[in-house]
């Protein structure tokens, strides 16, 4: 093996930095959670058929739903999505959040820096396994919620309600 494909296969990612992008991450997430709570109730469940998820509150609801599903696909949990339906206002969004990002606090206060690159067999309900170091896992769930955040600023937008900033950059 050559020092660049060792270098590849050795992962630099540890808990405290994951730590702290995940609560940049929800602090972005706050900001526009405050902006939806200031727009009418009925934007908030508007359909706009362009998005694959064509409701901010289903937007909201599948960061979340993800977040969760990672989380306990990583300990091997089962987990069974939230219904938008069940958090008809952002107040309810705002409380599903607490408690998922609760649960991954919780998952990465039991982890070493040696575990979260350490690859590790996902199962999954339909019976597929995959191995994946969960420092991956952990940085799609990131990266996956500022893909939506994009999604939801600009459905915003489209609804006459434009977003303020809501990017990492102001955390520094």
């Amino acid at each position: 093996m050559t020092s660049t494909m060792s270098a590849r296969k050795t992962s630099v990612f540890t808990v405290n930095g994951i730590r702290n992008l995940h609560q940049w991450t929800h602090a972005s997430l706050d900001l526009v959670l405050k902006h939806l709570s200031a727009i009418p109730a009925a934007d908030y469940a508007r359909v706009l058929p362009a998005f694959g998820f064509p409701t901010l509150r289903e937007q909201v609801i599948h960061i979340f739903n993800c977040e969760s599903f990672w989380i306990h696909t990583l300990q091997g949990l089962p987990y069974i999505d939230r219904n938008p339906a069940e958090c008809p206002a952002v107040v309810d969004a705002k409380y599903f959040q607490e408690k998922v990002s609760g649960e991954t606090h919780a998952y990465l206060a039991a982890l070493t820096d040696q575990k979260l690159n350490r690859a590790t067999d996902l199962h999954f309900s339909d019976g597929d396994v995959a191995a994946r170091t969960p420092a991956l896992i952990l940085h799609h769930i990131l990266t996956h919620a500022f893909h939506h955040k994009g999604q939801i600023v600009a459905m915003c937008r489209a609804l006459g309600h434009p977003a303020p900033d809501t990017d990492l950059n102001q955390f520094e």
